[in-house]
């Protein structure tokens, strides 16, 4: 009798770590050209060089270019998972500096016209990439476009990156307004990319944080800030993460703050988990 009880318990615990639930992040943007996409990139890169289990998502359905900025040619992606061809697994690649990227695919933008067959299968394979994952990181398009809404609301946190330029702060207030009018729980950041002084990303946070707070009534945090630095755009031009081509470059150094920084307040304790989320937007 003593046996069975220790060997149930013994199940019991590998179950609860089997079904682990992965904190899943969403990268957003008001406008295209911010540097979002750069910004996920080598922040995955950082996760998984602190040992995390990371898979990098690119759900920029219309301007996926994550891939390029690795300089990886994906044989596959997401379209061929939904066309039954692939499994999610078998279109995962391993990308420089060891976390998992899931190229995106401009056939996912007519979301609405899947079968529910289809969306099934969608919504199954994301479930089984959150019970195997630490962190999932979602690259999301820019905008407030319908495609966009679904990740960003299915994500524990939002990360809302703008540059100090008055149209981008604009539209990334236009994004966290959106985001605000949801009941669902999460915890919305926002980074300043390419800024001359940390007084610079000082500012605009405080612009957006305070209206935010006076008229919408959230809580804007702030994810910190990464400079303007030329080895960013050498890194671009060699199709590589900066963060590896120039590990100890200004931006480097503030892509290691911004994932301490996420770690430490990443919302963990969502019910149900990316699973269930996704779910519920899909049947909507």
């Amino acid at each position: 009798m003593t046996t069975m009880l220790i060997d149930q318990a013994t199940q019991l615990r590998s179950m609860v770590q089997e079904r682990r639930r992965a904190s899943v992040i969403a990268i957003t943007s008001g406008k295209g050209g911010v540097g979002k996409s750069n910004v996920a990139v080598n922040l995955a890169v950082k996760f998984a060089a602190g040992g995390k289990d990371v898979v990098l998502l690119d759900a920029d359905l219309g301007l996926a270019n994550a891939d390029v900025l690795c300089s990886i040619d994906l044989p596959c992606n997401l379209s061929h998972v939904i066309a039954r061809k692939k499994e999610l697994h078998e279109v995962m690649v391993r990308a420089p500096g060891g976390f998992g990227l899931i190229g995106g695919a401009s056939g996912l933008a007519r979301m609405a016209d899947l079968s529910d067959a289809d969306r099934q299968r969608l919504i199954d394979a994301m479930g089984e990439l959150e019970a195997r994952t630490d962190i999932i990181l979602i690259d999301t398009g820019a905008g407030i476009s319908p495609n966009v809404l679904a990740f960003t609301r299915a994500a524990d946190h939002v990360l809302v990156v703008t540059t100090p330029e008055p149209t981008a702060i604009t539209d990334a207030y236009a994004v966290i307004k959106v985001l605000s009018r949801d009941s669902a729980q999460r915890r919305v950041s926002l980074l300043i990319n390419q800024v001359r002084s940390p007084g610079e990303a000082r500012v605009v946070h405080e612009r957006i944080a305070k209206v935010a707070r006076q008229f919408l009534g959230v809580t804007v945090y702030d994810a910190g800030h990464v400079f303007a630095d030329p080895e960013v755009s050498l890194a671009v031009r060699k199709r590589m993460p900066f963060v590896i081509s120039s590990p100890k470059c200004p931006a480097s150094v503030c892509i290691g703050q911004l994932a301490i920084r996420l770690e430490q307040g990443v919302i963990t304790s969502q019910t149900g988990g990316f699973l269930n989320r996704m779910g519920k937007l899909f049947r909507r």
